[in-house]
């Protein structure tokens, strides 16, 4: 039998647990079958701790100064990179929400380790420099994404040069049928509840806003290498088609599941092998499935997105720095709803057709877009 050597970084988030869960349930049915060498958080403690204990052997780390009794190795700023760094295994699950993900998946690739991403924003500010990584030290990047997971799935089992363009779906989030007049009076706590799946408040605020999506599609424009013009977005409520490819000649092959993180994670966890699991198993009698282009008044932070990746790197980073800054304010009741995409917007006016030559300028890039955000955010009135 062989042991997977894993470490969890963001082990206490939405990903993070349900790696965990799968790690339990495949050690259940093939004891061994992972090791979990180390374990990060951002903050949490008391999860991180709780997280350690079914697995005793892991290295913990917290990312904020932590004085309590509780066995960490690794705390502080930068408590993750360092786990990173000085622990050895064989794949790292990077579930780490937002930009602060990136500096793990770096030290992932550079320490040689494959990488099971779910952090898109990794993908969204620094894929080149990720896949450059990649290369030099002979890793594999595995996507995690529920929609970038049905496309590795398709493409490695139809064939690259086979496939003409690419679709991703959304669920369209809880405001797909509002009347956009209603939208200037979304609560962050309304713009937080998922329809469908079960995540954290930023990104169901971004699926809410449609911005998840525009990251979404900028990763499968960087993954996969397809011009962003054959990169395709639908609407889709029911959430069971993942992912489409279209094939060069026009057939559509779909990837269908119940809509459970666990399947792309179990995925991930065992490839490049297959393992049985009943993770999204679905049944599709009596099922309607519903497709709509998606409205591009009520979704702007879309073509957002679009426009940014053709500029390149550099506005890809300013979408993402923009974006989670106006979240933040519209959180704090700085912006309406409506006014996430208008920061966004007023960001990228600026000229970001810009190099981004080494990793120190994703963060310039980063810092000056999250400046000019706020600037941003101060001359909109809630």
């Amino acid at each position: 039998m062989k042991s997977t050597k894993l470490i969890i970084v963001g082990a206490t988030g939405s990903i993070g647990r349900q790696t965990i869960d799968c790690v339990e349930r495949a050690n259940a049915v093939e004891p061994g079958r992972f090791i979990v060498a180390g374990l990060s958080a951002g903050r949490n403690a008391e999860a991180l701790a709780a997280a350690g204990v079914k697995f005793p052997g892991a290295v913990l780390a917290l990312d904020v100064p932590h004085a309590g009794g509780d066995d960490f190795r690794y705390t502080g700023p930068g408590a993750s990179s360092r786990l990173l760094r000085e622990t050895e295994c064989d794949l790292v699950v990077n579930g780490i929400a937002g930009a602060a993900g990136l500096l793990a998946s770096i030290e992932a690739l550079a320490a040689g380790d494959n990488l099971a991403l779910a952090n898109k924003e990794s993908v969204v500010m620094g894929y080149s420099h990720l896949a450059a990584l990649a290369k030099k030290r002979g890793a594999d990047i595995i996507p995690v994404d529920s929609e970038h997971a049905a496309l590795f799935q398709l493409v490695r089992r139809i064939g690259a040069s086979s496939i003409a363009e690419l679709a991703i779906t959304a669920s369209g989030g809880p405001f797909r049928a509002r009347g956009l007049e209603e939208l200037e009076r979304i609560t962050p706590d309304e713009a937080a509840h998922h329809p469908v799946w079960k995540m954290g408040r930023k990104i169901s605020i971004d699926s809410a806003t449609l911005a998840n999506k525009g990251l979404e599609l900028i990763e499968a424009v960087r993954l996969f290498g397809m011009p962003e013009e054959r990169v395709k977005v639908l609407i889709h409520p029911e959430s069971l088609v993942h992912a489409l490819v279209r094939t060069a000649d026009s057939a559509l092959y779909a990837h269908l599941s119940a809509p459970d993180m666990r399947l792309p994670i179990n995925i991930a966890l065992h490839w490049p092998e297959e393992a049985a699991a009943d993770f999204g198993a679905l049944d599709l009698a009596g099922k309607t499935l519903h497709f709509e282009e998606p409205d591009a008044a009520r979704f702007p932070m879309l073509d957002l997105a679009r426009r940014a990746v053709r500029v390149g790197e550099a506005a890809t980073i300013a979408y993402n720095a923009a974006d989670e800054i106006a979240v933040q304010a519209f959180e704090e009741g700085l912006l309406r709803f409506t006014q996430i995409a208008s920061v966004v917007a007023r960001v990228l006016e600026g000229d970001w057709a810009l190099p981004v030559p080494d990793v120190g300028s994703i963060f310039d890039h980063d810092a000056r877009a999250r400046s000019l955000a706020k600037l941003a955010v101060s001359e909109f009135e809630c």
